[in-house]
């Protein structure tokens, strides 16, 4: 059980922590080179982004889940606290930056076409750079994660 538990840890971590990698090293470059329009190409990584934050939530759920039936109380990993934490950040770009991102591109009409002064641009671009920390920051804290779980 306890070699299945490990697995599920390692597997859902892993994943998750390479799906991050793969959709802001590949995917997003990817749209901006070859969709018709910038626009086009942030709809698109804005909607993969969401389903990338859906499964990071449910692995983290499935991390957690095995890790506290591993645990030996009261002694916690330190990689079952970043587990956590990475999964309130994602929950945090989700359901509070994300939506407000696209409200925007919404007004917007177009994200390209709006001068960098506009109030809506200005608020956008400010979300744009928390969104690719938050991000940023849950891929380091899944890599350190996975090698404390690795090494345990």
């Amino acid at each position: 059980m306890t070699n299945i538990l490990r697995f599920l840890q390692v597997f859902a971590l892993g994943t998750w922590a390479g799906a991050i990698m793969y959709l802001s090293f590949v995917v997003a470059p990817g749209a901006f080179t070859t969709l018709g329009s910038r626009d086009q190409a942030g709809a698109f990584v804005g909607m993969t982004l969401g389903r990338l934050h859906h499964f990071g939530i449910m692995a983290a759920a499935i991390y957690i889940v095995a890790g506290i039936i591993l645990t030996k109380w009261p002694k916690v990993p330190l990689a079952l606290y970043l587990v956590a934490v990475m999964m309130i950040l994602t929950a945090i770009s989700h359901y509070r930056i994300t939506p407000r991102m696209a409200d925007l591109r919404t007004q917007m009409v177009s994200v390209d076409g709006t001068p960098r002064d506009n109030p809506l641009r200005v608020e956008f671009d400010h979300l744009h750079q928390w969104s690719v920390r938050l991000e940023g920051s849950v891929l380091l804290l899944g890599i350190v994660a996975l090698y404390l779980t690795v090494r345990e």
